[in-house]
């Protein structure tokens, strides 16, 4: 199947980039990261009324009327920004959390034994009673654990398929944006006398990071276009695998720049990791695919 997007959809995906390079660039982020923990709500509210979270909510009832595919496209490029806050659990309760739609309520939901943003969110959908403060790798998604929850069992919004859907558009922005950071970093960073994206090793990693941008790509799109369980489980598989390892090649073309704090690279290969754990992680989708083909 041929996927192209139509002139809306294009249309859509740089509105969104754009309202993100305004409202939460660089010097956003690394303010979001000194002072963890806290969800902006004027950019919340910002994104409410540009339409994010009622993306899909009926026009009658006060949304934008579009479909999965445009919610993958917005969320791709949430993605690829590092956008902050619990935004699948907020979108997908636009229409029957009051405020959730506009932005001015922002929506939590318990992920088997995790809460991400549990103290700053104004709604928990689903139990948390008891929920202990985690330690999180990412500084921007604190976590809660829920005492005697299963552990890698999904559970509140991790269990509808768009939910998944629209982490593996998440994780594909950040895939995209490791491919952006690293071929801009092979191409500027010179070692003796030539640009390092010259070197053999540096291009095959570069070309690995396409390959998997596009494949998950493909894999994420077709998932919108179709809906299927299985579908949408082989693109969270692709887009786990080509956020995470991306990121990871991302650091390794910085060469030890790349570990220090003041690089970015780091911070998305962080969200990947934590984002890979929602739903039960792999399993889930592993488990749901093999059921499939088990028919």
């Amino acid at each position: 199947m041929r996927f192209q997007l139509d002139e809306d959809q294009r249309a859509l995906r740089a509105g969104v980039r754009e309202l993100l390079e305004r409202c939460f660039g660089r010097e956003e982020l690394r303010a979001a990261v000194d002072a963890p923990g806290r969800i902006d709500r004027a950019l919340w509210r910002a994104l409410g009324t540009a339409g994010f979270f009622a993306l899909r909510l009926p026009e009658v009832d006060g949304g934008v009327g579009l479909g999965l595919p445009e919610a993958v496209l917005a969320f791709e490029e949430a993605g690829r920004a590092l956008l902050p806050g619990p935004l699948v659990a907020t979108h997908l309760a636009a229409g029957s959390v009051p405020g959730a739609a506009t932005g001015e309520t922002v929506v939590t939901a318990v992920d088997g034994p995790l809460v991400e943003w549990l103290e700053a969110a104004d709604v928990v959908l689903g139990d948390a009673g008891g929920a202990l403060p985690l330690r999180s790798v990412d500084p921007l998604t604190p976590l809660h654990r829920v005492p005697g929850a299963a552990a890698g069992a999904p559970g509140g919004a991790a269990e509808d398929p768009v939910a998944r859907l629209l982490g593996a558009a998440e994780q594909l922005g950040t895939a995209v944006r490791a491919c952006e950071l690293a071929v801009q970093h092979a191409r500027t960073r010179e070692q003796f006398g030539r640009p390092i994206g010259a070197f053999q090793a540096v291009k095959h990693l570069c070309a690995d990071l396409l390959v998997r941008n596009e494949t998950a790509r493909v894999a994420v799109y077709a998932a919108a276009v179709t809906a299927d369980d299985a579908d949408i489980a082989a693109a969270r598989l692709l887009a786990d695998e080509a956020a995470v390892r991306g990121a990871r090649d991302c650091l390794q073309v910085h060469g030890g720049m790349g570990f220090t704090w003041e690089a970015d690279v780091h911070l998305h290969l962080k969200r990947a990791w934590v984002r890979a754990r929602r739903g039960g992680g792999s399993a889930v989708s592993e488990e749901l695919l093999a059921a499939r083909l088990a028919r």
